[in-house]
């Protein structure tokens, strides 16, 4: 890894035989396999499905595609890790057969699961619970040795919105990440990623006190994912819904980009990339 000197955050991180570079903030788009995620459920469930959007997101310039087979929407149904990896292994082969040089992140919390998928051709694991769910999870990105996204969440999916509750919240997920990165380090595993977990037992308060205050993350020295993409964060806020969320989604993009965010994971590519080449053409400028 080769650090970034401004923040000491890695600049590169690598991913198996590939390179994931961080020196400007790259686009992770969202693939969903599920038929009951908030926004997009049931649309990219068929394997043509699948490999149109991939293409569309790649050519609008995502870097990462991040594939899932579990919705982690508030209340979601619980399903099977066999049903999980049915939906999940074709789609994941076919993508990487037909786009052999992407990096893909495989969006689960379940150890087997990433170890078949990174078996099958997956780069990165993204984990919503940071191996709460599953205890083998650290043992088996540690050996795997790929790049593991460690998100902060309360609770989980079926439950967290249940009235979560913080005294402060920016404190409470820093220490979160702090304990579960020193027991990697001392593994020996350092390609990590934080996600400070928007919308996963919080309040629309809770996200913007943590949205506020982001940069205090830097102090872990890792790079940061931010996933809000037409979340209720944006839209309740707006008095709108997921369809009419897609300015409030890119204005909050661009405030998290000012606080040093490296990855924007995205359901719409095309703008998250407008957003970020007008932000660096900006810094650039000053």
């Amino acid at each position: 890894m080769y650090k970034n000197k401004n923040l000491n955050t890695p600049l590169t991180i690598e991913c198996k035989s590939k390179l994931l570079d961080l020196s400007t903030p790259k686009i992770m788009g969202i693939l969903n396999l599920t038929n009951d995620s908030f926004y997009d459920g049931g649309k990219y469930n068929s394997i043509n499905k699948a490999l149109l959007k991939t293409e569309k997101m790649l050519d609008y310039g995502a870097e990462i595609i991040d594939i899932g087979a579990y919705s982690s929407r508030p209340n979601a149904k619980h399903v099977s890790l066999e049903e999980e990896w049915l939906r999940m292994e074709k789609t994941l082969q076919i993508i990487n057969k037909n786009f052999p040089n992407i990096l893909i992140s495989v969006d689960t919390f379940r150890s087997e699961i990433a170890r078949r998928c990174v078996d099958n051709g997956a780069d990165i694991i993204n984990d919503i619970s940071a191996g709460n769910l599953d205890n083998k999870m650290f043992d088996v990105v540690s050996e795997l040795n790929v790049p593991y996204i460690m998100m902060h969440m309360k609770g989980t999916p079926q439950n967290m919105q249940k009235n979560p509750s913080y005294e402060c919240i920016e404190k409470e997920v820093s220490e979160y990440f702090y304990s579960k990165i020193k027991y990697l380090k001392n593994k020996g595993f350092n390609k990590i990623i934080i996600d400070p977990g928007f919308g996963f037992g919080k309040t629309i308060e809770h996200n913007y006190k943590l949205l506020n205050n982001i940069e205090k993350l830097h102090f872990l020295k890792l790079p940061i994912m931010i996933g809000l993409s037409r979340k209720s964060m944006v839209y309740k806020v707006l008095e709108t819904d997921q369809k009419n969320a897609l300015n409030g989604t890119t204005v909050l993009h661009a405030l998290c980009l000012s606080k040093g965010v490296s990855i924007l994971r995205v359901h719409d590519v095309k703008e998250a990339a407008e957003c970020i080449k007008l932000i660096n053409f900006a810094k650039n400028h000053l």
